[in-house]
């Protein structure tokens, strides 16, 4: 089967005016677009880099949801409670709970909304900070970002939504109400003005922006990112520029594992401990939960000063995520047919090596890690060669701070008026995470509210 190709639309078929104009063609963006076009309404996707899907194409581990059809087919009992205490919990009892619970309430939904539009995630991994199995993906177990931005590109090619590239959105243009009617586009053909009733920003956070980090985060302006270059906040200035509120702007997520040894720089998922991997020191030696969340577990890594950690993992672990054969492809995987070899490449000490994948499989068999109370991600011994490990350091990964807004996508001012004709959702919006994101929950929120965003949007129209 031919691999499936979306064509942006040419800048000159650019209409006047739309029902909704959404800024950004990540997950949010995408999912936003098809469901307003589902429900009636004229839609515009605009996205100012060349290439379409954002930050999503980056993402790789899963999408958490509970209480899904595809967790009971696999045995799997959760409850949308679970899920919401230890996303809470995760995010340092700091997220907005209105939001975390409309966002619990409505995951389940979204993995059938996929499914029916042929975006099947049907396999189920885990990770940090999580007690069950929540996070699905695709049945190949490809990285889950990719997937989810091809399947809907694919849906909005055959509905025929104009999707305009390299077109940046420079402002928000309002009534003498103070309403959102239209945005200023910037194209390689000039600037054009074009009207609409309800604008999105779906344009993801600013962890690429080393100007904003500076600014909010300058603790972190030296680390490196594991961001797509276009991640630069700029829905956040669009935002401020009508007065919107932003909030919890200084809680910026350090990702425990990404290869930076580079001059670019690959998120290691957390998939790949969820299947099974450890996190090992200069020592050959663990160090830490590493199913923790993921901010313990990166102030674990920076606080061996030891240039980084390795995450250590077998074959077992490789056929059970796809990714590696990714990484692998591209230089980032060390081989060693035995521990010893493996050990040698990596310049750890042998002996401690053996030791601690010893008494690592005998924690999987006895289901409990005395040394470090890890109780998740236990399901295979570390015993099938080839055995691998990636070096890795902790990255700015996430930008949990954003635009206020209400559950149901509508933008604040720093009144807490409501912003007419405004919408935010994804990593631009601020709230649902708290002081630090549980992985697999960006995926989900890309969805979840991208459809609340749509169907909003909807309701702004009739």
């Amino acid at each position: 089967m031919s691999k499936f190709v979306f064509t942006p639309n040419n800048a000159n078929e650019m209409k006047d005016s739309y029902d909704a104009i959404i800024v950004g063609s990540g997950g949010t963006g995408l999912t936003a677009a098809l469901q307003a076009h589902e429900l009636g309404l004229s839609v515009v996707v605009f996205e100012k880099n060349k290439t379409l899907g954002g930050n999503t194409n980056r993402a790789s581990s899963g999408m958490n949801a509970s209480e899904t059809f595809v967790q009971l087919d696999e045995g799997v009992i959760d409850n949308k409670q679970d899920f919401y205490e230890e996303t809470l919990k995760g995010g340092g009892l700091l997220n907005d709970r209105p939001m975390l619970q409309f966002f619990v309430d409505h995951s389940a939904l979204a993995i059938d909304w996929l499914m029916k539009h042929g975006i099947e995630l049907t396999d189920l991994t885990i990770t940090g900070g999580m007690s069950k199995k929540r996070a699905h993906r695709p049945a190949s177990m490809a990285p889950v970002g990719n997937y989810l931005v091809t399947g809907l590109l694919k849906k909005i090619s055959e509905e025929k939504i104009p999707v305009f590239n390299e077109s940046k959105v420079v402002e928000l243009i309002r009534d003498n109400e103070n309403k959102v009617q239209g945005v200023k586009i910037k194209t390689d053909h000039g600037e054009k003005t074009v009207a609409a009733n309800s604008i999105l920003l779906a344009t993801g956070g600013f962890g690429a922006s080393k100007a904003l980090i500076k600014k909010y985060r300058p603790d972190l302006v030296d680390y490196k990112t594991t961001n797509q270059p276009g991640a630069t906040g700029d829905g956040l200035k669009l935002a401020e520029n009508v007065d919107a509120q932003l909030m919890q702007m200084d809680f910026v997520q350090v990702h425990p594992t990404a290869q930076t040894d580079g001059d670019h720089v690959f998120l290691i998922g957390e998939g790949v401990r969820g299947e099974g991997a450890i996190l090992i020191n200069k020592a050959g030696k663990r160090f830490i939960n590493e199913l923790a969340t993921r901010k313990v577990v990166s102030n674990a890594i920076t606080s061996l000063n030891e240039d980084g950690a390795y995450l250590v993992f077998d074959q077992g672990v490789r056929d059970h995520f796809k990714a590696i054969e990714f990484y692998a492809h591209i230089g980032l995987v060390e081989t060693g047919q035995t521990v010893s070899e493996l050990a040698q490449k990596i310049d750890v000490d042998a002996k401690n090596l053996e030791q601690t994948i010893k008494s690592w499989n005998e924690a999987v068999d006895q289901k409990a890690d005395a040394e470090y109370g890890r109780t998740t991600g236990m399901e295979r011994k570390l015993e099938n060669a080839p055995y691998y490990a990636i070096h890795i350091h902790p990255a700015i990964h996430y930008t949990m701070g954003g635009i206020h807004i209400l559950p149901d996508t509508r933008v604040l001012d720093g009144n807490g008026n409501v912003i007419c004709g405004l919408y935010a959702a994804g990593e631009v919006a601020g709230g649902l995470h708290g002081n630090n994101r549980i992985g697999g929950n960006s995926i989900a929120e890309t969805v979840i509210f991208g459809r609340q965003a749509g169907i909003e949007m909807a309701k702004n129209n009739h």
